[in-house]
């Protein structure tokens, strides 16, 4: 029986995401995802690390992230599906508020993003 427990997983993951997007670490950001990882912004979607380094990149310094974990799932003992309300801050206008899906795959090297979607909710 596997003993994951996705909430733990899914904030171990998000947590150094957190960190990398707070200190403007791109490559560090994007070191958190699968190679193949399909990553869905707030601009044209992506797939693979180098375009997933390049959006975070493009990042104003200042940005932060905040999130909180609205929902979870263990769909297999391999992948978790998470479900979150993101509040990035910036330094020169609004915060934004965004729901973000993730599903987190378990790699031989541990958990790493291989989808993330943004929506913007009215």
């Amino acid at each position: 029986m596997d003993t994951t427990d996705p909430l733990d997983a899914l904030r171990t993951v998000l947590d150094a995401w957190k960190e990398a997007v707070d200190g403007h670490r791109p490559e560090a950001a994007a070191a958190l995802f699968t190679e193949d990882a399909i990553f869905q912004g707030l601009h044209p979607y992506t797939t693979g690390r180098p375009g997933i380094a390049a959006y975070y990149d493009a990042q104003p310094a200042g940005l932060t992230a905040d999130y909180r974990v609205l929902e979870t799932r263990l769909p297999t003992a391999d992948l978790v599906l998470g479900y979150l309300a993101v509040d990035f801050a910036f330094t020169d206008r609004p915060t934004l508020h965004v729901n973000l899906s993730v599903l987190l795959h378990r790699t031989d090297q541990g958990w790493a993003i291989a989808h993330y979607q943004v929506s913007l909710l009215p």
